[in-house]
């Protein structure tokens, strides 16, 4: 089927039918090879499957399309998919440690992208559920948040215009830090109450409308902008990023708060903070050595935007599995205001 597009006119959406013939035209397959069709992963903002090859081998196949995948009330530029594509490319050179997937094929014209298939790694969530330690891969994972921030620090101008992602790039921000302080959504009843509140309070919703300007500034280094969970796989051979679909020029301090914030979340839960200290430290030390002094986010901005994030997934549009009871919800309230209001007086591991 074709649909008109945002970018030229037309694309061609890609179906379980159509989609062996796509492979083969793209030179992934041969012209009589057998191209098995199968979902994969979520699915949320682009068209996603698995497909296999003679020989066992398989792919990641993803299309991006003008209405999201599972929220078809948003519409937002197809060419978000040709910002990831571009983001794997400009980050690679600092990849020392293989974190990003290998890009087999790139069709821009049908925002097509076709990566290496990670099946059976573990999701970080999924990691963080059981308690696993995570130490390891998470150090890896801030080395090179690290290095892609440090080399591309200087690139800013160049890289506003190579990313020019203002559509997802607020749609995300929306997300975070205005909706959670403006519209109620659904939560445990002491939770709700507690959002409320802080939806009442000024002085909270004056910081994040702060915030969120900062993380609109249309400079900076390279920036991911969504290293969330389940956006990281771990495995054997280390830890892989995925779907960089908001990539910015941007604060680099908004890369390593979101991973931070989901890293300390479980523990809040739990009332033992203490528990997440030695990873969080890690991930903290190891990226302030990588990165150097030099033009690095402080942290005192890493925790307001962590406090943020841990806000958003607790009382926005995106909860998260930990936070289904009143008191994990509130515990997580707690410290992610606390955060938010006085990152600089918090001793946070």
């Amino acid at each position: 089927m074709r649909v008109r597009c945002d970018f030229l006119g037309e694309q061609l959406h890609l179906t379980d039918e159509n989609l062996p013939d796509t492979v083969r035209q793209l030179g992934l397959a041969g012209p009589d090879e057998a191209v098995a069709v199968e979902a994969a992963g979520d699915g949320n903002i682009n068209w996603v499957r698995r497909i296999r090859l003679a020989g066992g081998k398989s792919l990641i196949v993803k299309q991006a399309r003008l209405a999201l995948e599972k929220f078809p009330e948003y519409e937002v530029s197809t060419e978000r998919i040709v910002f990831e594509a571009r983001y794997l490319e400009r980050a690679r050179p600092f990849d020392f440690d293989r974190v990003l997937p290998e890009v087999r094929a790139f069709d821009p014209a049908q925002r097509i992208l076709v990566l290496e298939d990670l099946a059976g790694a573990e999701r970080l969530d999924e990691a963080l559920a059981r308690a696993r330690d995570i130490s390891e891969p998470m150090t890896r994972m801030a080395r090179f948040l690290a290095r892609v921030h440090r080399e591309t620090r200087g690139a800013g101008a160049e890289l506003a215009s190579e990313f020019p992602n203002e559509a997802m790039r607020r749609l995300h921000g929306d997300h975070i830090f205005l909706l959670p302080y403006r519209e109620e959504f659904p939560a445990p009843p002491e939770t709700a109450a507690r959002a409320q509140q802080i939806r009442a309070d000024t002085e909270l919703t004056g910081i994040a409308e702060r915030a969120y300007e900062s993380y609109l500034r249309p400079t900076g280094p390279l920036v991911h902008a969504d290293v969330q969970p389940t956006n990281l796989l771990l495995r054997p051979d280390g830890p892989k990023l995925l779907d960089a679909e908001i990539a910015h020029a941007g604060d680099p301090a908004f890369d390593i708060a979101t991973l931070i914030a989901h890293l300390v979340l479980p523990a809040a839960v739990r009332g033992d903070l203490a528990a997440a200290r030695p990873v969080a430290r890690g991930v903290w030390r190891a990226y302030s050595e990588e990165h150097g002094a030099a033009g690095r986010a402080s942290l005192a901005d890493v925790l307001r935007y962590a406090g943020l994030e841990l806000v958003r997934r607790t009382v926005g549009a995106a909860r998260v599995r930990f936070v289904e009871s009143d008191a994990s919800g509130l515990a997580v309230l707690e410290l992610g205001t606390s955060w938010i209001r006085s990152p600089e007086r918090c001793e946070p591991w």
